[in-house]
Formats: C-alpha cells, sequence, structure tokens
C-alpha cells in the first residue's frame, strides 16, 4: 500500500514476538462496545514500507450494556428532525475506496457476539474493512461506522495509512445497490483513550455522515492495547 511519507512517531519497541491472540484495541462509547482486533509489535509494523502510525480499530457503541445498537438507521436524538444535505436510501456497503492512501478494500458485516460486542473482522485479512451493520449504512441520514485493522502480525493492514487523510480528501463507498457514496473529509483527529469523546464521534446527525477509525499512538505492552484512537470525520457529497 502506497502511502505519503511517514513523520515520526511512537511504535512498539523490540522484535519481541506477541502473543497468538489479537489484541483488543478499546474505546468506551456511550455504554455498549464494539472490539476490532489489531495486531502487531515492532516485529511485522516496523519492517513494513507502510507507516505503522494509524493502529487498529476501536469500541464502536451501542445504546446498553445488554442490547444491541438500534437496528433503524433513524437519527438519534442528537440528529433528530428532518434531513440536512443529500442522503441516500440504506444498502449494504461493499468497498471502500480511499485514493489518498491507496485503500480498495472490500467490506465485511461487524455483528454483536454472545458478550454484546461486535465481532471483528477476520484477523488474518489484511484488506478488509468492517462497517457497524446495525446503525445507519453509509450514505444513510446519520452516522455511519467504518472501522479496519491497522497491522496484523505479520504486515501493515488496511487502515496503516489513515492518519495522511486530510480535511478536503474524498473516499468513495461501493454499495449493493450499485450506487456510489461519496464523501469528504471534514477532520481528521487523535483521541487519548481515556478521554475519548464519544458523543462527538458517534452520535447521530441529521445528515449523512462516516468515521474511519482505527488507533493511534504509543503501543503499551503491559496494557496490550495502543493509548490513542484516530478518527476521520466526513459528509456524503
Amino acid at each position: 500500500m502506497a502511502v505519503p511519507p511517514p513523520s515520526p512517531a511512537d511504535e512498539p519497541d523490540g522484535q519481541e514476538s506477541r502473543s497468538t491472540l489479537t489484541v483488543l484495541c478499546a474505546v468506551a462509547l456511550l455504554i455498549l462496545a464494539v472490539s476490532l482486533i489489531g495486531g502487531n509489535d515492532a516485529s511485522s509494523s516496523g519492517s513494513s514500507s507502510v507507516p505503522p502510525q494509524a493502529r487498529q480499530a476501536p469500541q464502536v457503541p451501542g445504546t446498553s450494556p445488554s442490547s444491541a445498537p438500534p437496528r433503524s438507521s433513524a437519527p438519534a436524538a442528537a440528529g433528530a428532525g428532518r434531513p440536512v444535505g443529500r442522503h441516500l436510501p440504506r444498502s449494504r456497503p461493499v468497498r471502500l475506496r480511499i485514493p489518498r492512501i491507496s485503500v480498495d478494500a472490500p467490506f465485511t458485516d461487524l455483528s454483536l457476539n454472545a458478550e454484546g460486542q461486535l465481532q471483528a473482522p477476520p484477523p488474518n485479512d489484511t484488506n478488509l474493512v468492517g462497517w457497524h451493520a446495525a446503525g445507519p449504512s453509509p450514505g444513510e441520514t446519520g452516522t455511519a461506522i467504518i472501522a479496519g485493522h491497522v497491522d496484523t502480525k505479520t504486515s501493515a493492514a488496511v487502515f496503516v495509512g489513515l492518519q495522511y487523510l486530510k480535511k478536503g480528501d474524498v473516499f468513495d463507498v461501493v454499495r449493493a445497490d450499485r450506487s456510489v457514496a461519496h464523501f469528504e473529509v471534514d477532520d481528521t483527529e487523535t483521541f487519548a483513550k481515556d478521554d475519548f469523546p464519544s458523543e462527538r464521534v458517534y452520535a447521530d446527525t441529521p445528515r449523512a455522515e462516516a468515521r474511519l477509525i482505527t488507533c493511534a499512538g504509543t503501543y503499551d505492552h503491559s496494557a496490550k492495547d495502543y493509548e490513542d484512537n484516530l478518527v476521520v470525520f466526513a459528509h456524503l457529497r
């Protein structure tokens, strides 16, 4: 995956091997969390030609500790009222294309497991993104959540270059109804996990928006987790 030249960033030290378990990147959103698996030490990401600064996807919120996120895409309180701007009918996303960072990846649906957490995409597929299938689809009114791995035990993964997106960049979501949702980046921000603005990132909106989410910052070997989350905010053009 070709990306712009990297800037200095913290990454895991040494060549030590990691446990066969993938790393969980945890961010609390509202109440219910959805975990996505991340992945590697410097032993893999540091040797890749793709910069490892962007990390894995965070946990995605729902509505309560014991219930799944709502399957309706109708705006919640934060986005109640008439839709604003352009929006598309519901349709499952099938492919994500981000020209600036050479992403061209298929989607997988992310659903809840028995513990009320969203299943992660297969950990052995480095070119795959997942979407919160119980929430708005990309292009619908509301906030569509798209998350992906930053690396695996063996190599960099789909969202390793996410940090290079900036305001005005564009990406496309090809949908099952053969339409294409064109998004424009509004902002790219990094947040400490212990001070994550859940309401700002995940609340539904009156216009069609999307969030691309991965992990960032220093890798904590004791916690087996990264300290920050990288979030790309975007709206439907």
